[in-house]
């Protein structure tokens, strides 16, 4: 069975063309596959609140580009933004222009680097992950929130991050491993 042949989970099926091989390479090697550090899940944090009421299609296309806009999402260097950053980056049409999500951007860039070093972003992140569950046959069986998403946008609104709602943080524990929701007949490997 070729690459295409394969079955994936149904979000990820799009018509032939460069945004199908887009969603595709997303889905295949990163969705759902373990990823811990901070920068890592700083960025993934970052680019959910982003998506949040638009196409994570939207968001893949422009990835690189808020990759540069946000210096590769080095904590410290986006917590030190000024208010001219923030015009430079609503003059970005690379990126999604949006003063609250930027603004939420680097208040969260902030926040991360008040942890600290006893606490890391992806220590407190991956704390929230629920045991190992079987997946689910189909889409319909996988839910938007979990009680450890409340729990976890609660601490880290708790601790002064933003755009961290529950539906957008459960989208970040799919797309980061917490939680492994490709469906069952899906070729992607399980993780443990």
């Amino acid at each position: 069975m070729n690459n295409q042949e394969q079955v994936r989970c149904g979000w990820a099926v799009l018509r032939p063309g460069p945004d199908a091989e887009l969603y595709r390479e997303y889905h295949d090697h990163e969705w759902g596959r373990p990823l811990y550090g901070r920068v890592a899940l700083f960025e993934r944090l970052s680019l959910e609140a982003f998506q949040s009421g638009l196409s994570w299609l939207i968001i893949l296309r422009k990835r690189e580009n808020f990759r540069r806009a946000f210096a590769g999402f080095d904590i410290e260097t986006v917590a030190s933004y000024t208010d001219a950053d923030v015009q430079r980056l609503l003059a970005d049409d690379g990126i999604v222009r949006n003063r609250a999500k930027i603004e939420a951007t680097v208040a969260n860039a902030r926040a991360a680097a008040n942890l600290g070093s006893s606490e890391d972003l992806s220590e407190l992140m991956w704390s929230f992950a629920p045991p190992p569950r079987p997946r689910p046959a189909d889409l319909s069986e996988i839910p938007s929130v979990s009680a450890e998403s409340k729990a976890m946008a609660r601490e880290l609104k708790r601790r002064g991050f933003r755009f961290v709602g529950p539906t957008t943080v459960y989208a970040l524990m799919q797309a980061t491993g917490m939680v492994d929701d490709h469906i069952r007949d899906c070729w992607v490997p399980a993780h443990s």
